[in-house]
């Protein structure tokens, strides 16, 4: 895989590359100092993998970046890196579409998992982001609902849903999920609106929050054929 890391400080960068080595030798680490440069390198590289940003960083910010990022190139997740671990700045990032939040304080091996999850098509959060009550409102009360292998179906979602779902929590906007599920934008909403009462939510930044911490395994994405619904 080829991986990004953007970041000012070449010792961070040097760290990073470590810590990809351990997800798998034979990655291919490219390096940006800030977001001009990275937005370079994301043109240039239709393999990339992943996008691992800092949020600091001169010039535009990392969430400018990223939002620049999303826009570019939504097929690729970003995942953003950060000294901070202020719940704040964690809902922003995904806000703007990132797919997990990692702080630097955590360890090399907290960071592989994470990444795995991501690369995995999952959401990583912070346990501290994780911990607070008041990033999303508490999903209905099942124990079903609480087990890791908890399946989007636990909450009375339908597999077309499942599949918004897994769209919706990569950041992508109803245009673009519209456009890779072959669904009218109308019919979108509708599930889209299904989905949030479903994880007891009111936006998207909850309702990833709420994924997470659920555990829900969602429907794969494949090129299946449209369904009538498609064209409603």
């Amino acid at each position: 895989m080829k991986i990004l890391v953007v970041d000012d400080h070449p010792l961070i960068r040097e760290a990073m590359r470590s810590v990809l080595q351990q997800l798998d030798p034979d990655n291919e680490v490219l390096e940006a100092g800030d977001c001009d440069e990275a937005l370079a390198i994301a043109g240039r590289e239709p393999e990339l993998a992943l996008v691992l940003l800092d949020i600091r960083l001169p010039g535009i910010s990392g969430l400018d970046g990223l939002e620049v990022l999303r826009e570019r190139h939504p097929s690729v997740p970003v995942v953003v890196l950060s000294a901070s671990e202020d719940r704040n700045e964690v809902m922003r990032a995904l806000d703007s579409g990132a797919m997990g939040f990692i702080p630097k304080s955590q360890s090399s091996r907290v960071m592989v998992g994470a990444l795995r999850l991501v690369l995995a098509g999952g959401v990583y959060l912070p346990a501290e982001v994780m911990s607070q009550s008041s990033a999303a409102p508490a999903v209905r009360q099942s124990a079903s609902l609480y087990d890791a292998k908890a399946q989007a179906a636990d909450i009375g979602l339908t597999p077309r849903q499942s599949e918004v779902l897994s769209l919706l929590v990569q950041g992508k906007p109803n245009k673009v999920i519209c456009r890779d599920l072959n669904l009218a934008e109308g019919t979108v909403k509708i599930h889209v609106a299904a989905i949030l009462k479903a994880l007891n939510v009111t936006n998207r930044t909850q309702a990833v929050v709420a994924v997470s911490r659920l555990g829900l395994t969602l429907a794969p994405l494949g090129h299946r054929a449209a369904a009538p619904e498609a064209r409603t």
